[in-house]
C-alpha cells in the first residue's frame, strides 16, 4: 500500500527554519522531520512512499539520494567511480520512495490528484510531512476497513497551547502546562482511502483537500473518523519545533513507536 506524504507547502509560519529548506527538512534530533514521519508507518510495514513536492523539494531529493552515504561506514577509491563499498546497513533498508514534483503553489488536493498515476492498488495512505504521532497505523487500517466507507480520517486532541487550571472555590487545585486538549477531536492527518476517492480531486492548483473533496465526502456519508487520544503534534511554528526537539533532548520520544 501506498504512503503518499505532502511535503510541498511553503512553511511560512515558521521563516525561522524554512527561508533555507522545506518544512519537512526541519531537524529534529539529527533527522528531518519527514525522516520521523515516515518512521512511523515503516514501523507498521508500510513502506513505500510518494512524496509531493513542491517547495525546495530538491532539498529533499538530495537528502535521500545521499541517504547511504550519510548514514553508513563505506570505503571508496578515488579514480574509480561508483566503486563504493558500505559496511554497515541501516533500518531503513527497503524502503522505496517515489519523488513527485507537484508544482510550487499547488494546494493539497491537487498534489494527491497529480500521483494518482503512482498508485495502483485499490486503497492508499495519506499523511502531511509535519506531524507526528504515536498512531497505530494497523488499527486505523483495522477500523478503516470495518466500516466500508470511502475514507477514514484520524481525529486527535492537540496539546493546548496555555496552561490549563483546576480549581475549587477558586483554589488552584491542579496545574497542568500542556495539557491535552479537552475540546473535540481536529484533522490531526493519517488519512485512509480507497482510490476512488481521487474521483473527487482535481490538478486545479487550487484543490484543497481539506475544503471541498473531504466536505464533499462527509455529505456523501462516506468519511468516518477514527480517534486518536495518544500523542501528536505538528510543527507549524518555531514554537512547535522547539517543543519536539526538547522531547527528543530528554528522551521522551511518543512518536518513535
Amino acid at each position: 500500500m501506498k504512503v503518499v506524504i505532502l511535503a510541498g507547502g511553503l512553511g511560512t509560519r515558521m521563516r525561522e527554519e524554512t527561508e533555507f529548506k522545506p518544512k519537512p527538512m526541519v531537524d529534529i534530533g539529527g533527522k528531518p522531520l519527514i525522516w520521523h514521519v515516515m518512521k512511523i508507518y515503516s514501523k507498521f510495514g508500510f513502506s513505500d512512499f510518494i512524496i509531493c513536492l513542491g517547495y525546495k523539494g530538491e532539498m529533499i531529493k538530495d537528502y535521500f539520494l545521499s541517504y547511504e552515504v550519510l548514514n553508513s561506514d563505506f570505503t571508496l577509491e578515488l579514480g574509480k567511480h561508483n566503486e563504493i563499498e558500505f559496511h554497515n546497513k541501516h533500518e531503513e533498508t527497503g524502503w522505496k520512495i517515489t519523488f513527485a514534483d507537484t508544482g510550487l503553489n499547488a494546494c493539497t488536493g491537487s498534489r494527491i490528484k497529480q500521483v494518482e498515476k503512482y498508485i495502483n492498488e485499490d486503497e492508499f495512505l495519506v499523511t502531511y510531512g509535519d506531524g507526528v504521532s504515536d498512531v497505530d497505523i494497523k488499527q486505523l487500517l483495522n477500523f478503516h476497513h470495518s466500516h466500508n466507507k470511502i475514507g477514514t480520517i484520524t481525529g486527535v486532541r492537540p496539546p493546548s497551547r496555555f496552561g490549563e487550571l483546576f480549581t475549587s472555590k477558586n483554589e488552584v487545585i491542579k496545574f497542568s502546562e500542556k495539557p491535552q486538549s479537552s475540546q473535540g477531536y481536529i484533522n490531526g492527518g493519517f488519512f485512509v482511502f480507497k482510490k476512488e476517492f481521487l474521483n473527487y480531486l482535481t490538478t486545479d492548483y487550487d484543490c484543497i483537500l481539506e475544503r471541498k473533496p473531504l466536505e464533499k465526502l462527509a455529505m456523501d456519508n462516506h468519511l468516518m473518523m477514527y480517534p486518536h487520544d495518544g500523542f501528536w503534534q505538528c510543527v507549524d511554528t518555531y514554537r512547535d519545533h522547539k517543543y519536539l526537539q526538547e522531547l527528543w533532548d530528554k528522551g521522551m520520544t511518543p512518536w518513535l513507536i
